[in-house]
């Protein structure tokens, strides 16, 4: 009978966690030419979590290596997370979105409607890639080509299911943008999408 046996301490687990902390702390001179750094408080949008707010940034001690470290919590989902400052960017944590940003989308809300004839299966997948792209132009896109489901019963679960996600994306970054309450984004998006 085989049985699951952990490395030995100092085993190739270890090593491995120093080296990758060691590649994050050397690559400390890419967050220095950062032109518009990361501040406690700041509203940010992590691609695959969504809107959250900056709580700490800095110094820990990670398997022997001094990181400076960034905490952002998501209230949405009463989550928090702690990722090496120099890797923020590459990870795809950004702020929030210009006011110009979020016209164009709504632009691209308004638009006509891209209905592909391709597996369902494949566009799912394909819409979901967008969500957690993080991009709230793509996010836009999404919310165009299923806009039909706005309180209506048309569509499949799965399809109602990502316009959900969608929605509630774009609706949290432009709620914190606009300093407004998400109803009411909300209620102003579903006017926008029914008008299109």
């Amino acid at each position: 009978m085989n049985t699951f046996k952990t490395p030995p301490k100092g085993g190739m687990t270890d090593a491995m966690a120093r080296s990758a902390a060691a590649l994050t702390a050397s690559q400390a001179d890419d967050y220095e030419d950062d032109k518009d750094p990361f501040k406690v408080g700041d509203s940010i949008v992590y691609a695959a979590h969504g809107v959250g707010r900056v709580d700490r940034i800095g110094m820990e001690e990670i398997v022997g290596t001094t990181l400076e470290m960034i905490q952002i919590s998501f209230p949405g989902n009463q989550m928090t997370l702690r990722i090496p400052l120099t890797k923020a960017r590459k990870a795809g944590l950004r702020k929030i979105v210009t006011r110009d940003i979020v016209e164009k989308a709504m632009a691209i809300i308004k638009g006509k409607p891209h209905v592909s004839k391709g597996m369902w299966a494949r566009r799912a997948v394909a819409y979901q890639e967008k969500i957690n792209s993080g991009d709230l132009i793509q996010i836009a896109e999404v919310l165009r080509d299923l806009r039909r489901n706005v309180d209506s019963l048309d569509g499949s679960f799965s399809e109602r299911k990502l316009f959900e996600a969608a929605q509630e994306r774009f609706v949290s970054e432009v709620a914190v943008l606009e300093n407004k309450d998400p109803t009411t984004v909300l209620q102003e998006l579903t006017a926008t999408m029914k008008a299109a």
